[in-house]
């Protein structure tokens, strides 16, 4: 057997193992007393963890037409994997570690819901109230999920399909589970400090910017990169595609984190779609102005970055400062992406500019523009907490993922080598294509051609 069967069989047999536990472990899961919850909270939340679960294949397809033509399918599962990993992880001990009974403020017990025990449709009396603490878990399940999935742009193209599973069971269970604790938990310390994240500007997106900063430099530079190749994304509708899945999804994600079928959630969906529209429309501008020609890609990206930045304000921001975030995260991530091109990092789709800058700028903007504690309101003291939240929580995810890189690289290479990397990842991780098997048949022998005469 190979290295990679006995990787596989280990996996196997944990899953089985897991599995028999989850059938036959016993397990309380209360239930709910008849007429206890509003059903237009039910039907909005149960829609908005499908809204925020359809994000995941939306950023798939988005990465999937910026990426080379022979790494779209392993670019691809990166995103759709994380909906089966994730979800067991969290199932097992992450849903406890980010919301299990606190210890300090910094992390959740692991045995409060272990397995799901004591989850079920009962609510719980700090978490969610108006919900059963199974819909509260399922909806922050699909947040989990999307973070890791978004931190694989970074490194796209090279990396090996075993070493990213590896990376994103542990920076799930120690990067995202502590910070979703830190932030949303009733005890998390940046709770009780005042931080304000209304859907995961903080927990997702700054999180997954900055684990994509490290990977890329963890993983290092593309020979394409090396050569100084200029990158086209190959499959713009791709793009378009997953554009409008992720806008669409959005609404779940920001409106659907008022946690009911309230006014809250209203404001959040209309902020959530001017900030977007407005940050889609100035990177177009920002391109013509550079004398470029208006990009359909262009304009998604830009979209995106709107999304990105009014996460963590959408329900504390009314609609006028939220069409302001769209217009100066997307000029301020613009700039972060010239800015990137003109050095050596290679960040392969901009994670970082696009979301950890995105991310930092929704920070600042919520701080000053929030309704109530704003800086416009005469109050400094939020921001002052904010950009201090925002200095620990950038160390904490850049140092914590670089470390997790480097021991994930100890267990399993995580970079792939030369040879496979100009091959493409869809073949050489996953024996898949989507161009004509004549094509990759004759790439294939002119590859083995070159090794045999180096």
């Amino acid at each position: 057997m190979t290295r990679k069967q006995y990787l596989a069989t280990a996996c196997l047999g944990l899953i089985l193992l897991l599995a028999g536990l989850a059938a036959f472990l016993p397990q309380d899961h209360p239930d709910a007393k008849p007429n206890a919850f509003n059903p237009a909270d039910l039907a909005w939340m149960l829609s908005a963890s499908g809204l925020v679960l359809l994000m995941t294949p939306g950023l798939a397809f988005f990465y999937g037409g910026m990426v080379s033509k022979r790494n779209v399918i392993s670019t691809m599962l990166q995103s759709f994997i994380a909906l089966g990993v994730i979800s067991m992880l969290w199932y097992v001990v992450g849903f406890s570690l980010a919301f299990g009974d606190s210890i300090g403020g910094v992390i959740g017990n692991p045995m409060t819901f272990f397995m799901f025990n004591h989850v079920g449709t009962a609510p719980h009396p700090r978490l969610a109230t108006n919900l059963p603490l199974v819909l509260f878990a399922a909806f922050q399940l699909k947040f989990a999920i999307i973070t890791p999935a978004l931190i694989s742009g970074a490194f796209a193209e090279r990396i090996r399909f075993w070493g990213y599973l590896l990376f994103m069971c542990l920076f799930s269970l120690l990067i995202y589970c502590p910070l979703a604790h830190w932030t949303w938990h009733p005890d998390g310390f940046l709770l009780k400090w005042g931080v304000l994240d209304f859907a995961g500007g903080t927990v997702v997106h700054i999180s997954a910017g900055f684990a994509a900063l490290a990977g890329a430099l963890a993983l290092g530079r593309r020979h394409s990169h090396l050569e100084g190749h200029t990158h086209v994304p190959p499959n713009v509708p791709f793009i378009l595609i997953g554009t409008g899945l992720l806008w669409f999804g959005w609404f779940g994600f920001n409106a659907g984190s008022a946690l009911a079928a309230n006014t809250v959630a209203v404001q959040a969906f209309m902020t959530t779609h001017l900030a977007s529209a407005a940050a889609m429309l100035t990177w177009m501008m920002i391109e013509a102005v550079r004398g470029q020609r208006p990009s359909a890609a262009g304009a998604a990206i830009g979209a995106v970055v709107g999304l990105v930045a009014i996460t963590p304000a959408a329900g504390y921001v009314n609609y006028g400062p939220a069409l302001f975030i769209g217009v100066v995260s997307a000029a301020i991530s613009a700039g972060a992406v010239d800015l990137k091109n003109r050095t050596t990092l290679d960040d392969t789709l901009d994670v970082f500019p696009c979301h950890g800058v995105g991310g930092i700028v929704g920070m600042i903007m919520t701080a000053i523009f929030a309704k109530e504690g704003g800086l416009i309101t005469g109050s400094v003291t939020l921001l002052w907490h904010h950009l201090g939240a925002l200095a620990f929580i950038s160390v904490f995810t850049f140092g914590g993922s670089y470390l997790l890189y480097k021991f994930t690289n100890l267990l399993i290479p995580i970079r792939v080598n030369a040879i496979h990397e100009a091959h493409g990842l869809d073949m050489s991780q996953h024996g898949e294509t989507v161009l004509p098997i004549a094509e990759e048949v004759v790439r294939t022998e002119n590859l083995q051609f070159v090794v045999k005469a180096s």
